[in-house]
């Protein structure tokens, strides 16, 4: 870990150390703020301790993260306007990274003071949007160029319709339990509460099966959350250290020549695509407005090609590159695209290592790539293109980025730790909103049940998709519906908190991550 500060002076380094902290401060919040999501069912139908609840509770988070992936972390990521992410080496980053953890880490802390299970997800989201609108102030650009507004209307509608599932499947299941299992003496014991269930039989712990299911699906909540909610703290890592540290992290130092060869290989296959269907996506190219900020990054990278030219080319590979820079000249003026593709093509060409190229060289390997990226992106769009060729396409991307979206080892182990550790301690506030404050009566052990299945599994299917949910909405929705079907009710005052503070926790954290940068970038 010692490379991260090197040829760092050591005001910079300061700073590189006090954003990682940032970063696992948040981690840690998010740990105890959402573990009530996993530990409440299990210690309100008493199927388990609270103690030994919590602890399976951090320990199935640390291995989600472990497991989990990193599409969820680069979705997050890719909510920064592109000239942001092109340029996240820029004197801004420190400035842009404190906003969105400074803002993310007030609203949670006061969320969770007041036992609101309001969401980290969307916490995080709003603190991007407010860099993204600040951002477009200060350049005066348009909005349209400072979102990435296909993501970010992907994310909303995740965001949105992840509680309606939770609730429409939480109550179906209820209602299947109450219409199928409430025959017998046997199985109607599972529509009682601990208490109930103490004063008719003399005990309180849930049936054997019910109890393993409420254990196993807490369990799958806990690794679900990790595996959604610690990716988005890798992600939020790996910004810094790219902003902070760029020489070591705007590429992975450490990818094999088998892995740069497959990065090379997918330029190369998309230099023959887009050669072959030229003429079909200059309408595209020319029309949209989202890659106006990405070509005009490309005339940086024409600047400053003779550098890496004279760097990396042989005399008969400069006369070649200028046979295809004259080929191609009338497309440049129209979109720079073939440009990006040739010289990206040329910086990876015979390359084993990314340690033989400067830091220049990887900041510009890492912006081609990202370009081509998003051009890939727009062309699977298309309604011309067609459903094999979007497959083609999207392989092709995953290969592009292999050595651009990663995470080293001891980033996850890191995260991994912070929410585990976070989670053991200061559960108890969200938990008992859930447990005790949504339905009007005591949470029954099918209650558990349903909310518990249904949380754990829209959790995971979310995590496998990279689609950035709230573990603490899906959840809430889900005792809330089982409650409704059950006929129960819900406490009207405690559900109004909790769609307020749904409802602020956006522009909240958007003005406060705004109103921070602003404030930084004046500092400067």
């Amino acid at each position: 870990m010692l490379h991260l500060f090197t040829g760092l002076e050591f005001h910079t380094g300061l700073m590189l150390v006090l954003a990682l902290i940032f970063v696992l401060i948040y981690e840690a919040i998010n740990g105890f703020h959402d573990t009530a999501n996993a530990v409440a069912t299990v210690i309100y139908t008493r199927a388990l301790c609270s103690q030994l609840a919590v602890a399976i509770s951090g320990v199935f988070n640390f291995l989600g993260v472990l497991m989990g992936g990193l599409s969820v972390a680069y979705t997050i990521v890719h909510l920064l306007p592109i000239d942001l992410l092109l340029n996240v080496s820029s004197a801004h980053s420190l400035a842009m990274m404190f906003s969105i953890l400074l803002a993310a880490i007030l609203w949670n802390l006061g969320t969770w003071y007041f036992g609101l299970p309001a969401s980290s997800s969307h916490t995080l989201i709003g603190a991007i949007i407010g860099i993204a609108l600040t951002n477009t102030l200060i350049i005066d650009s348009s909005l349209v160029q400072a979102l990435n507004i296909p993501k970010l209307i992907e994310i909303f509608l995740s965001l949105i319709i992840s509680p309606l599932v939770g609730l429409i499947l939480a109550s179906s299941i209820m209602f299947f339990l109450r219409r199928y299992l409430s025959s017998t003496k046997k199985c109607y014991c599972i529509h009682l509460t601990p208490a109930e269930r103490e004063k008719k039989d003399g005990k309180c712990k849930p049936p054997f099966w019910t109890r393993i299911t409420l254990i196993f699906s807490a369990a799958g909540v806990s690794f679900s959350h990790g595996a959604n909610d610690g990716q988005k703290g890798i992600g939020l890592i790996m910004l810094v250290l790219i902003g902070i540290s760029p020489a070591g992290f705007v590429l992975n130092i450490n990818a094999s020549s088998c892995d740069i060869s497959r990065t090379r290989d997918a330029v190369n296959h998309f230099q023959q695509y887009y050669m072959k269907h030229q003429d079909s996506f200059i309408h595209m190219i020319e029309s949209d407005n989202q890659l106006i900020p990405i070509l005009a990054s490309l005339k940086t990278l024409s600047a400053d090609q003779s550098d890496v030219n004279i760097a990396l080319m042989t005399n008969n590979q400069k006369l070649n590159q200028e046979k295809v820079f004259q080929q191609h000249k009338l497309h440049y003026d129209s979109s720079k695209v073939l440009f990006a593709i040739n010289h990206a093509s040329l910086l990876l060409k015979n390359l084993d290592s990314y340690e033989t190229l400067n830091t220049d060289q990887r900041t510009q390997v890492r912006r081609l790539l990202m370009c081509i990226t998003d051009i890939i992106d727009k062309i699977a769009k298309l309604p011309e293109t067609s459903s094999i060729d979007k497959h083609f396409l999207l392989n092709m991307r995953q290969d592009l980025l292999y050595t651009v979206e990663y995470a080293s080892i001891w980033i996850v182990i890191a995260v991994a730790l912070a929410l585990s550790l976070g989670t053991m301690v200061g559960w108890r506030r969200v938990a008992t909103t859930i447990g005790e404050k949504i339905g009007k009566k005591g949470m029954t052990y099918a209650h558990g049940l349903s909310a518990q299945i249904t949380t754990a599994l829209s959790i995971g299917i979310a995590s496998y998709t990279g689609m950035p949910v709230s573990t603490t909405h899906v959840l809430s929705s889900a005792v809330s519906g089982t409650m409704l079907v059950d006929g129960g009710g819900i406490q009207g005052k405690t559900v109004k908190n909790i769609l307020l503070a749904w409802a602020l926790t956006l522009p909240t954290a958007i003005i406060l991550s705004g109103s921070f940068y602003w404030i930084a970038l004046k500092l400067i």
